[in-house]
């Protein structure tokens, strides 16, 4: 059975998200604030998914997200009380894979999480082999993990799988829709250009590599470019 952490400091919320889940035969952890969650994810173990209020006494979600990054590419889907753009980034930046407005409905978030724990379950199927090596970039898929002319470098499981996806066919475009569907998935609800922002993101932890060699098709989509002159 899939375990999944509940963090938020409202009772009400955690008791609403804990009977849907609990109903679609998952396990349930509460914590009541950020310091609470980090304490439970690192002694409870085995979480499957953590879902993760941004503002909670104590330590907020987004750095209860980075505590979390530290040492683990658990899925985690965080939920905030105001729709602006600024918490979107900030919950992508802190290393969520997905976020949820409030209110929000417990049938959509059940889905959300299921989504999730899908996606983090299959592994990227574009390459036969476990190991992709490009001009001193080698991404090891079993591991999650992947090197820069031999330093790692820490990325999110979406990052990972957007570059797993263009790495495994170089010289391939693929445009924003193909990402979305075969990384979010085909009931993936929200903003496609939310693409652009993963995308952006891992070419700047990627450094001059990535500036060489993910290359956007202005018009057309992304991809990974093995000759750079």
């Amino acid at each position: 059975m899939k375990r999944i952490l509940i963090a938020d400091d409202e009772a009400r919320i955690r008791r609403l998200v804990c009977d849907f889940l609990k109903n679609a035969g998952y396990e349930t952890i509460e914590a009541v604030d950020g310091k609470d969650a980090i304490e439970k994810f690192y002694s409870v173990g085995s979480i499957s998914l953590v879902i993760c209020d941004i503002m909670m006494p104590e330590i907020d979600g987004w750095e209860v997200c980075r505590k979390i990054r530290e040492s683990s590419s658990v899925p985690i889907l965080v939920l905030t009380a105001r729709s602006q753009e600024f918490d979107e980034l900030m919950s992508f930046e802190s290393g969520a894979d997905d976020y949820v407005t409030k209110p929000f409905s417990p049938v959509v978030l059940v889905k959300r999480v299921e989504a999730l724990l899908k996606r983090a379950q299959n592994k990227p199927s574009d390459s036969s082999d476990d190991i992709i090596s490009i001009n001193g970039l080698v991404i090891d898929i079993p591991a999650h993990k992947v090197t820069l002319n031999g330093s790692s470098v820490e990325l999110t499981i979406k990052e990972h799988n957007i570059l797993v996806k263009l790495s495994a066919n170089p010289e391939r475009i693929y445009s924003r829709e193909q990402l979305l569907d075969s990384i979010w998935g085909v009931d993936f609800v929200g903003d496609p250009r939310t693409v652009d922002s993963h995308v952006a993101r891992l070419r700047t932890k990627l450094g001059t590599w990535g500036e060489k060699h993910l290359r956007t098709v202005y018009g057309v989509g992304y991809k990974i470019e093995v000759t750079v002159s």
